[in-house]
Formats: structure tokens, sequence, C-alpha cells
């Protein structure tokens, strides 16, 4: 198998299982947030900080404007949570999609 055979076998493997999650509507941009706040965070139900997901490589390359309409539009859909106890800034991945 060639590389590129491999890649493309890979990305259909990633693409089935972004299907599975139920993530395949998520924009790239979305996605990267996303998968960004669910590495960062430590524990279930922990919060982190907008900057925290900022800053991981998923997310760092993001534009500003595209990276916060991100985050808005992940919590919109409920795959964010905006974190107890904090006015902003701090989100929670919803714990039933967590699985680590």
């Amino acid at each position: 198998m060639n590389k590129i055979s491999a890649l493309f076998e890979l990305r259909c493997m990633l693409r089935k299982m972004e299907e599975d999650v139920g993530l395949e509507a998520l924009t790239p941009a979305e996605m990267d947030v996303f998968l960004a706040a669910h590495d960062v965070t430590g524990n279930l139900g922990e919060a982190v900080t907008s900057d925290q997901i900022r800053q991981h490589y998923l997310a760092s390359d993001i534009a500003q404007a595209t990276y916060h309409r991100a985050l808005r539009s992940l919590v919109g859909l409920g795959l964010l949570e905006k974190a107890a106890g904090y006015k902003s800034r701090h989100y929670v991945v919803r714990a039933d999609l967590v699985s680590r």
C-alpha cells in the first residue's frame, strides 16, 4: 500500500468515526476546537479555559474570529457548556461525549 492509499484509508476511517460519534456536521474549526477542549480536560466535568483550548496545537492556528465563532457554535450545539461558578471563558466538555 502506498502512502496516498494509506492516507485515504485513514481518512475514511476518521470520517466513519466522526459519523459514529455524531460529529460529522461540524466544520473543521469546530472539530479542532472541540477535540482540543476534550484533550485539555483533565477529568470528566472539569472546567477548561478558553486560553487552554486556544493554546492547544489543534486550535492555535485558527484565526481569532473563526476560533470564537467555533467556540460559540459548540456552546450553541451543546457540545461545550459554560462552566458553573464562572462568569465567562470557562467551559466543560459535555460529559456524555467524553470517553477517556
